[in-house]
């Protein structure tokens, strides 16, 4: 008999070293794709130099730099001067350490941008989701997501008390039927919708959203992560695509790090509910604060989107000539409404490696989408839109895309013709 204390050596033998376990899940999210080449975690910086030295062509459409705002000059301007006089960190949260005066600031032009009264910022788009979602919401609460929620809302749903009931994505109908249903069995309900899904490319009917939740006395969370900058004809977000007043959404969630062109995340809502949340949402409290030379450059790329309205009608016209060339092309848009975000769609994860290699090839760097982040049989290239890119770069990865495509329809056309 093994002495007190001893490991069971049936049970020790099954367990794997961290390492160990790490290798299987490794292979199950699907590494075997990788065997023939890594499209991931590329150097940009490196192969833009390269290719620039041998006169090659390199063109991302990886980059959600919507706005093309993260290498503007009076950003970068504004970026060293708040490194010489500030310094580089926070170096404490806000609450106990003191802030700076550029965090009222960008707080104060993120609210008047999106005409609401109040807004907070967090040192991550990713946390700002998880933490506000998971404290807001109490064990007597349900939360309402769409089923294809970006996995920040995903983890804030895993991270709240209150119970997660989960509605078909983009259809209303099903949320108000479960509304209907589960509402009155709860104290307070959440229902959490996206400005621009960043698989998909669509959006959520925000006029039927906000008439659902005032009438089944629900809160409504907009992450608007993807649309700042890229709806509405200011780039102010869902609801000024939608004519809706910013006033009857209780919670604006965004990011610094998509047209914005640095990092870090924000959300918004009426007065009382930002000074709540200023003393006691963990994610801001616990955390550093927004390093100064973030906040100043994030605030002057916020005044660009309203002094520079060329970028964002640029934008509309890029996107929209993308979609119109991928159908001409043959291309699957899915429900893309061209804005933005467009995916491609291929049939298997292999053809969607090849077709990103491809590219990749011929100077355009488009990651593929695959086993992670959309459902298995929806792997797609996600072409994120920007101000910056030329006509004839998109007429170019359309072309070479619509021809590949067409390569590979027709042996399969005459395999269909010859067959008896």
């Amino acid at each position: 008999m093994s002495p007190p204390g001893t490991p069971n050596n049936t049970k020790a033998r099954k367990l794997s070293s961290l390492a160990e376990y790490a290798t299987k899940r490794f292979r199950l999210a699907g590494k075997a794709y990788l065997d023939s080449g890594n499209p991931f975690f590329a150097p940009l910086d490196t192969l833009r130099g390269e290719a620039k030295r041998a006169g090659r062509r390199f063109v991302s459409f990886a980059n959600y730099d919507y706005l093309g705002l993260a290498s503007h000059p009076m950003v970068k301007a504004a970026a060293m001067g708040a490194l010489e006089t500030q310094g580089i960190g926070a170096l404490a949260s806000r609450l106990v350490g003191g802030e700076r005066s550029l965090h009222h600031e960008l707080e104060s032009g993120l609210a008047k941008f999106l005409k609401v009264e109040s807004a907070l910022t967090l040192v991550s788009g990713y946390l700002t989701n998880v933490t506000t979602i998971s404290h807001v919401l109490g064990s007597h609460d349900a939360l309402f997501i769409d089923e294809l929620s970006h996995n920040s809302i995903v983890s804030g749903a895993k991270a709240t008390a209150a119970e997660t009931v989960i509605f078909r994505h983009n259809d209303l109908d099903h949320l108000d039927f479960l509304l209907r249903e589960k509402r009155a069995n709860y104290r307070n309900a959440l229902i959490v919708a996206e400005g621009l899904y960043s698989m998909d490319g669509d959006v959520a009917d925000l006029v039927r959203l906000v008439a659902l939740k005032e009438r089944r006395g629900a809160w409504l969370l907009i992450d608007e992560a993807h649309s700042i900058g890229v709806l509405g004809v200011n780039g102010r977000g869902l609801w000024e695509h939608w004519g809706v007043d910013p006033q009857r959404i209780d919670l604006i969630i965004g990011t610094l790090s998509k047209t914005l062109g640095t990092c870090g995340g924000f959300v918004a809502a009426k007065m009382e509910v930002i000074s709540w949340l200023r003393h006691t949402l963990p994610g801001f409290v616990y955390s550093v604060g927004l390093s100064p030379v973030i906040a100043v450059a994030a605030h002057t790329a916020l005044q660009l989107v309203q002094q520079e309205t060329w970028r964002i009608e640029r934008l509309r016209h890029n996107a929209g000539l993308f979609m119109s060339l991928a159908r001409e092309g043959g291309l699957d848009t899915g429900p893309a409404i061209g804005r933005g975000v467009v995916p491609v769609l291929f049939t298997d994860s292999l053809e969607t490696l090849e077709a990103s290699s491809y590219l990749m090839d011929h100077g355009y760097y488009v990651p593929p989408i695959i086993q992670i982040g959309v459902p298995k049989d929806q792997p797609r290239l996600r072409f994120f839109i920007s101000a910056l890119h030329t006509e004839a770069e998109i007429r170019g990865v359309t072309g070479l895309l619509a021809r590949k495509a067409a390569k590979r329809a027709l042996p399969e056309a005459h395999s269909l013709s010859a067959a008896p």
